[in-house]
């Protein structure tokens, strides 16, 4: 359907190379990949539809523009096939669109991050593509200017392309920020589909944690439970689960994301806290991560900079660790 999804997955995991099957810069080999009801690929029925009968958009990590085309003569490429009259019309409307206007002869070389950003964009979308593939377009980037073409690139995506966006990255953020859909990739599987949020609250298993940036997995048997919690046990931990759909078995792996977790002195009076030993102190630039140890169990805790001084000032050896049951989920050992 409409929309984007993000396929998400660590270094060298098959995104990328699904990009370029799907696009048909490289042909699998077997199975068979269609889009909306046209069939592109086919191993059994020996059908390979050649990439640019495909109508599909790619932009690439670096954009891949022509160093040696200008502006206009860049976004005409995808058009190049045009009658002269309908294509000089078309190229004008897109660099009006992409808000190139001023800029037409200039070459790759002379232009801001952000204008090479739209001039891919809009070599792409000329071709009214029904699908539109990002191969981590903003990995290359410093990060200040990676936050303003991000959000240049989710305007352009909104105002000026109806179709199905499918963006590579290996950046969780990037990946929750531009698109409402995830689809976790580790060794070439699928190994989960869903929206971000899901993804976010409930991760299948530990890969799919993991590449969604949690920090703190622990071996728990379930003990028991109520109507509402799971009570579960790690090392001489006990603490609970808020229920889910997940149905739990006796050995189960729990997740707990850094930035769940709080930290308060001993004696102040939380809910689910236990006593903890501060192992280590790990400064971010905008975060702080506390190693503790609790009971047994090593926990990753992450603390805003504003908290954090007092927790680096105070020396404490011990703190209170709470662990909110609504922010535990459970995976299959």
């Amino acid at each position: 359907g409409k929309g984007a999804l993000a396929i998400l997955g660590s270094s060298g995991c098959g995104k990328s190379m699904t990009l370029k099957c799907i696009a048909g810069l490289y042909t699998p080999d077997k199975g068979s990949i269609k889009l909306n009801d046209s069939i592109l690929y086919s191993s059994e029925q020996k059908i390979s539809v050649p990439p640019r009968k495909r109508n599909i958009g790619f932009v690439f990590q670096n954009y891949a523009l022509f160093p040696n085309l200008t502006v206009e003569q860049n976004i005409a490429y995808g058009i190049r096939d045009f009658e002269k009259p309908e294509r000089r019309q078309k190229v004008a409307d897109m660099i009006k669109r992409m808000q190139l206007t001023g800029l037409e002869n200039q070459y790759p070389s002379q232009l801001s991050g952000g204008q090479q950003q739209r001039t891919a964009l809009g070599r792409t979308l000329i071709t009214e593509p029904s699908l539109l593939l990002l191969d981590e377009p903003l990995s290359a980037l410093d990060s200040h200017i990676k936050y303003l073409l991000e959000k240049e690139l989710i305007s352009v995506i909104k105002h000026n392309f109806d179709g199905i966006v499918l963006l590579v990255t290996h950046n969780i953020e990037e990946a929750y920020r531009i698109c409402d859909n995830i689809m976790i990739i580790d060794n070439g599987r699928n190994i989960q589909t869903g929206t971000k949020d899901e993804l976010i609250r409930n991760p299948l298993d530990t890969s799919a944690a993991r590449i969604t940036g949690c920090k703190n997995f622990l071996d728990v048997t379930v003990s028991g439970e109520d109507q509402d919690y799971y009570f579960l046990k790690s090392k001489n931990l006990d603490f609970k689960a808020l229920k889910t759909d997940i149905k739990a078995t006796a050995r189960m792996t729990a997740g707990i994301r850094a930035h769940y977790l709080n930290l308060a002195p001993v004696g102040v009076s939380f809910e689910n806290s236990y006593v903890c030993e501060i192992q280590e102190i790990i400064e971010g630039v905008f975060s702080t991560t506390v190693v503790v140890n609790c009971q047994g169990c090593e926990f990753r805790v992450e603390v805003e900079k504003a908290v954090a001084p007092d927790i680096a000032r105070s020396q404490f050896k011990e703190m209170l660790l709470q662990i909110p049951p609504e922010n535990v989920f459970l995976m299959n050992y």
